[in-house]
């Protein structure tokens, strides 16, 4: 997202449309006094309007700064009790929940703090900046800021996009609201809109792609320190196409047997299936490669180390491709707070949130790139930390792991074994301490340079990144014609980067066999990104993975007084209800939106 000057307005923005706004780059606003902006003012100049769409960037969900992120709605993650994710996994979720949401004991399943309202409000605050910024056009002739009108207008188009992405892929059929509204001049019908099919909301979105990419305005992709490094880019419009495109050719959507009934108003499918819509999403995904990527310009392209992905250092690296932006101090995030080990160096540390299940640590592969159930995989139940892939080691805190980050003076041992001998606080705990039930741990996208607390993480929220792009193509080609050689290059080059050093799949798959092991890679390389939930919904895997018993890790001496036995890998149950309902392939519409505007039809089952 927007750093440096640009971002520093953000930060202490409280604009409501057109009021008043406090930021500190005295040189956007030229001589204007940003206490007294006015709806004529806010449209004099190039940087007065900046103020308004830089408003609207902020309203880009910072999705690594709430305890109850929506990984802990998926099989992969065990969170605690007392958050929203743990009534859903219950099967508890209901529309009287009301359009806001709250992670704490919440009952709106995965849909706080990027809910109906806040989608909404800020799709509005675009529609009024693209229509005041056309209305005001001849005041944008400033030299300083060339081709600002086009390059802003194509801005607000991908916001736009991107905001109804988000709520799309959890409701369906969307209310399209593509102009300003005003309940002074407006007729009832033209304020009370109802919902779009799934296919004419689909086209939306895709179609104000379809022009961003077209216009060819924007930047293809800014480097760290560019001034408007953070800002809407070709490469993220092209991706996100390709993503949705993804998205909406899987089975839960286009398919004759879609995840929920189909209805005549068709608001949660395609009206039909079509095999041409695997191969759009393939199309565009190559363009991307073939454009942007490692195979055209190489404006984007894998980084390597993974390890070392999420360094603030590292920030516009070449594989980043959309991301939300934080500043240490001022726009900090908070990720560290909530999970990773409990206790580091004998200090309570984090809340112990991000704890990855068993049946996630038993996806990860050997470093010979067999499952640990293959034939001479090399696996050892009963020493299985051993000879796992880089991935593994990178990301999963496991019992007897060296734990380092680069704040702490000197490296920690986790351990989560049941040790009456020499016990341990990280101890695996099925109770109500903030210790973690599974056994292990996430490391991924915690801060290496600073400890938590005094908002010093500055590093941005990644939403896209190249990788995707490969594995977007794989999956799509695959189900468009087969596992051709490009499936293969495309997977293998995730596999095979320095740093993950996988061995390439074995030749000779059948469709179903490629289609297995592309789900397996998409969990891996994206685990706790914000990708699975998305992914068990559209392959409608959901009914079957989270209905299924989840497990940690049990590890005892089998000699308990003194340790003199041997260590005992066990799996046990995480003892608590795992229930999903069809209807949870999608949220609910809040009651209160159809309370307010009774145009607007409830998804199917609520």
């Amino acid at each position: 997202m927007i750093k440096y000057k640009t971002i520093r307005n953000i930060a202490f923005i409280g604009i409501l449309l057109i009021l008043a706004v406090s930021c500190d780059q005295e040189e956007f606003l030229e001589t204007t006094s940003k206490s007294t902006l006015t709806d004529a003012t806010m449209w004099a100049s190039e940087a007065n309007a900046d103020i308004y769409l830089n408003n609207c960037y902020g309203q880009l969900e910072s999705k690594g700064n709430q305890p109850d992120n929506i990984d802990n709605f998926t099989s992969d993650n065990d969170a605690g009790f007392y958050y929203t994710s743990y009534n859903w996994k219950k099967g508890i979720v209901e529309a009287s929940a009301g359009a806001g949401g709250s992670v704490w004991f919440g009952t709106t399943g995965p849909s706080a703090n990027v809910g109906w309202q806040t989608i909404y409000t800020t799709v509005r605050r675009l529609n009024t900046f693209m229509a005041k910024i056309t209305e005001n056009k001849a005041n944008y002739v400033n030299v300083a800021y060339p081709d600002w009108y086009n390059k802003r207008m194509d801005e607000a188009r991908f916001l736009r996009a991107y905001f109804y992405s988000e709520i799309f892929m959890k409701l369906g059929g969307l209310v399209l609201v593509k102009e300003p509204q005003d309940r002074n001049t407006d007729t009832e019908a033209e304020m009370y809109l109802p919902r779009s099919t799934y296919e004419e909301t689909f086209n939306f979105i895709i179609g104000e792609l379809n022009t961003v990419l077209t216009n060819g305005y924007l930047q293809v992709k800014y480097s760290n320190g560019a001034t408007d490094a953070g800002r809407a880019t070709l490469g993220a419009a092209l991706c996100l196409k390709g993503w949705l495109q993804l998205f909406a050719a899987s089975p839960a959507y286009n398919s004759t047997d879609p995840a929920v009934p189909r209805s005549a108003d068709n608001l949660q499918a395609f009206a039909d299936y079509k095999l041409s819509r695997w191969a759009d999403a393939a199309v565009t995904n190559k363009q991307f490669i073939d454009t942007y990527g490692h195979k055209g310009t190489a404006k984007y392209k894998l980084f390597s180390p993974m390890s070392q992905f999420w360094y603030e250092s590292n920030e516009y690296n070449s594989e980043v491709i959309w991301d939300r932006q934080h500043v240490g101090t001022t726009m900090a995030q908070s990720f560290d707070t909530y999970g990773g080990p409990v206790w580091i160096l004998g200090t309570y540390y984090t809340w112990g949130n991000y704890c990855p299940t068993q049946e996630l640590v038993d996806d990860y592969q050997m470093a010979n790139g067999l499952n640990i159930t293959d034939t001479g995989s090399g696996y050892d139940p009963q020493n299985p930390y051993v000879g796992r892939e880089k991935r593994f080691y990178d990301f999963i805190v496991y019992d007897g792991a060296t734990y380092k980050q680069d704040w702490m003076t000197v490296a920690d041992v986790i351990y989560t074994r049941v040790d009456k001998v020499n016990p341990s606080k990280n101890q695996r705990d099925p109770g109500s301490d903030d210790v973690g039930n599974t056994g292990y741990y996430f490391k991924k996208r915690l801060d290496n340079a600073h400890p938590r607390g005094g908002n010093l993480d500055g590093r941005n929220y990644v939403y896209y990144r190249y990788a995707e792009v490969l594995l977007n193509y794989a999956e799509a080609q695959n189900e468009a014609v087969g596992p051709d050689a490009s499936v293969y290059e495309a997977i293998n080059a995730v596999r095979q980067r320095s740093g993950t050093d996988l061995p390439a799949l074995a030749a000779g798959m059948t469709q179903a066999e490629m289609r297995t092991a592309i789900k397996r890679e998409r969990r891996i390389e994206l685990v706790y990104e914000g990708h699975r939930l998305y992914d068990l919904w559209r392959w409608k895997d959901a009914m079957v993975e989270m209905n299924k018993e989840l497990h940690g890790m049990d590890i005892r001496n089998s000699v308990p007084a003194d340790n003199s036995g041997v260590w005992v890998y066990s799996y046990v149950s995480l003892d608590h209800s795992h229930i999903f309902t069809q209807k949870m392939y999608f949220n609910p519409i809040p009651q209160t939106v159809i309370d307010r505007n009774p145009e607007i039809k409830q998804n199917w089952g609520y």
